[in-house]
């Protein structure tokens, strides 16, 4: 293959980005990239090292010191310091602190150099800003929808349990991400409601989509 050939894949939380993003990858056998698992290890480092998640020079430094890479096999996925992402990324800890790390621009800009870097020429990359920021020139762009209740089941679901504080935070959640990066589809971007679909639904409406927009990848 020949120049870029990323796909990205935008969308707010709980809408399926990584659930399709990993499963795409897959199907293609490219390199998958979760950019959230990037924002989610500088928080998890900042607040065990005590910094302010409001100082941005210091997180800015902070994140310098960080090193993101690709793992190995057919469809690689992101390391952190050279190890799968550890599932403390995932607790309401960090969850409640990310979108506060991720505003600062600085931050936000040197994590875009890492970005593209591991992103290209080829891979599935799913984030925020990924088509309209990040990988502006992408030949492949969706972005995922999904309504405010299917969101929060799905957050149940991944925790193993119903919890009556799930539908607060994650309404809190979009409106901090929405001050960075307001939930709207980069231009000319395909829009999939992944709650009007199952897991396999959506991924072949996006296989449709990537054979369309880019065949010599989809063979």
């Amino acid at each position: 293959m020949s120049g870029l050939q990323v796909i990205a894949i935008d969308g707010s939380a709980g809408s399926g980005k990584s659930t399709l993003a990993r499963g795409l990858a897959r199907a293609l056998g490219v390199p998958y990239v979760n950019t959230g698992v990037m924002y989610r290890a500088l928080t998890l480092a900042a607040l065990e090292a005590g910094i302010d998640p409001d100082d941005g020079a210091a997180l800015a430094k902070l994140t310098r010191g960080l090193r993101f890479s690709l793992g190995k096999g057919s469809s690689p996925e992101l390391e952190v310091e050279g190890s799968p992402p550890s599932p403390a990324l995932e607790s309401r800890w960090v969850e409640e602190h990310v979108s506060q790390v991720a505003k600062h621009p600085q931050v936000r800009e040197l994590m875009r150099l890492s970005q593209r870097a591991l992103g290209s020429p080829n891979a599935v990359v799913e984030g925020r800003d990924i088509g309209t920021v990040v990988f502006p020139d992408a030949p492949v762009k969706m972005f995922l929808t999904a309504s405010a209740d299917t969101r929060i089941e799905r957050r149940a679901v991944e925790r193993g349990e119903p919890d009556p504080t799930i539908g607060s935070a994650l309404h809190r959640r979009d409106a901090r991400d929405a001050i960075v990066n307001p939930f709207e589809p980069a231009p000319g971007a395909d829009v999939l409601d992944t709650g009007r679909r199952t897991v396999s639904e959506t991924l072949e409406a996006a296989l449709a989509i990537v054979r369309t927009r880019l065949p010599e990848v989809a063979r």
